[in-house]
C-alpha cells in the first residue's frame, strides 16, 4: 500500500500539517522537528504525490533556468550551471526546466507570458547575458516571480551569484607578462554579454599597468565559440608581427586559437602562449592543457539557486554572492621565446 502523509506523521509523533510544512520547506518548523519527519519519511520511503503538494502549497514547486545563448548552444559552461541549478533543487524537493527564451524578435513578452502561463513556475534563474535585459526584468517584476541572477552586470537590488572577472583576466595576462610576453592579443566575447566587457577592462588595465600602450589590432572580437576563437587567430596570425600571446575570453575560442595554432604551424607554447577563462573540462583534455582561469559554474549555479529558494521559502537572508576564481596554470603557457 502506499505510504499517506497521516502515516508519516503517526511515525515521527507529530501533526500531519507539521509534515506538510516539511514538505513545503516551511520556516516555522524547529530543526530537530524537521530532521525527524525526514527521518520517518526516507524510512518509509514515502514519496508525496506533486499534484497534491501543489494544491496544498499553492505552489508550483518549479524552478525555470533561462538562457539566451543562441550563438553557442552546446555551450558547456550552460551545462556546468544547468547540473548546479538542480542540484539546489533536487536538495529541497523542486522541480527544475530549462528553457531558451532568445532576446531578438518582437514577441519577446509574448513567449515569456506564454512560458509563465503553461509551467507556472515560482521563480527563475537568469544566466547571461538575458541577466540583464531590460524587458525580461521587467515582465517578471509586474509578474511578481522571484528571480536570481547569474553574473549580471548591475547587482543593486539583486541577489544571485557573481565573480571578479575584470580581476581574474587581469591575473591571467600578468602571468603572461611574468613569462616576459609584451604582444599579447585578446579574443573578446560577444559585445552585450556583461563577461566581454569585464574580462577586456582586465585585459587593459593589465597592459597599462605593465606601460604597454594598446595596439587596436590586438584585440578581435568573437562570439565564445570555438569557430570564432579559430577565425580570431588567423586575423591575429596574419599580422606583420604576430602576438607572442593570445588571452581568450573563454576555454572554446582559446581552443579554436590553438587549432588555428597549429594550421598555422605554430607551437604551443613554444611559438604562441594561449590562456582561457571557464575552466571547462575541455582545458584539462586538450594538448598541450590549456592554462586558465578557473570559474566555478556548476557552484555558481547552484548558489544562484539556493538564494531563489531562500526567498520561495520566505526567508530574508538571500543576497549576491561573490564567488572565488583561480589562475588553473597548465602547459599552453611558457616563456616568451
Amino acid at each position: 500500500m502506499r505510504v499517506r502523509l497521516e502515516d508519516v506523521a503517526r511515525a515521527a509523533s507529530v501533526s500531519p500539517k507539521t509534515v506538510s510544512r516539511v514538505l513545503n520547506d516551511e520556516a516555522n518548523v524547529s530543526d530537530a522537528t524537521r530532521q525527524r519527519v525526514r527521518a520517518a519519511m526516507e524510512a518509509m520511503d514515502y514519496r508525496p504525490l506533486p499534484s497534491a503538494r501543489s494544491l496544498a502549497g499553492n505552489r508550483s514547486f518549479l524552478v525555470a533556468m533561462l538562457y539566451d545563448n543562441n550563438d553557442n548552444p552546446a555551450s558547456t559552461y550552460l551545462a556546468e550551471i544547468q547540473d548546479g541549478v538542480l542540484e539546489a533543487c533536487d536538495s529541497h524537493r523542486y522541480s527544475m526546466m530549462m528553457r531558451p527564451l532568445r532576446m531578438r524578435g518582437d514577441d519577446f513578452v509574448r513567449r515569456l507570458d506564454a512560458l509563465i502561463a503553461d509551467h507556472h513556475p515560482d521563480g527563475v534563474v537568469l544566466t547571461p547575458p538575458i541577466t540583464d535585459y531590460a524587458p525580461l526584468l521587467k515582465r517578471l517584476r509586474e509578474r511578481g516571480i522571484p528571480y536570481a541572477s547569474v553574473s549580471p552586470m548591475s547587482r543593486a537590488d539583486n541577489i544571485g551569484v557573481h565573480m571578479d572577472e575584470q580581476l581574474a583576466s587581469r591575473t591571467m595576462v600578468e602571468h603572461l607578462l611574468a613569462l616576459g610576453h609584451r604582444r599579447i592579443a585578446h579574443v573578446s566575447g560577444i559585445s552585450d554579454h556583461g563577461a566581454s566587457g569585464w574580462r577586456l577592462a582586465g585585459y587593459r588595465e593589465a597592459m597599462a599597468a605593465a606601460g604597454l600602450a594598446e595596439d587596436p589590432a590586438l584585440v578581435v572580437q568573437g562570439a565564445f565559440t570555438f569557430a570564432s576563437g579559430v577565425a580570431a587567430a588567423r586575423q591575429l596570425f596574419a599580422l606583420k608581427q604576430r602576438p607572442t600571446a593570445v588571452f581568450a575570453a573563454n576555454d572554446d575560442m582559446a581552443s579554436g586559437v590553438m587549432w588555428a595554432a597549429h594550421e598555422a604551424g605554430l607551437r604551443v607554447p613554444q611559438d604562441l602562449s594561449v590562456g582561457g577563462f571557464d575552466d571547462i573540462p575541455l582545458a584539462s583534455q586538450l594538448w598541450p592543457a590549456l592554462t586558465t582561469i578557473r570559474q566555478p559554474s556548476r557552484e555558481m549555479g547552484r548558489m544562484a539557486a539556493l538564494q531563489l529558494l531562500e526567498v520561495l521559502r520566505g526567508r530574508g537572508d538571500a543576497q549576491m554572492m561573490q564567488m572565488p576564481f583561480s589562475l588553473e596554470v597548465r602547459d599552453s603557457t611558457a616563456p616568451v621565446a
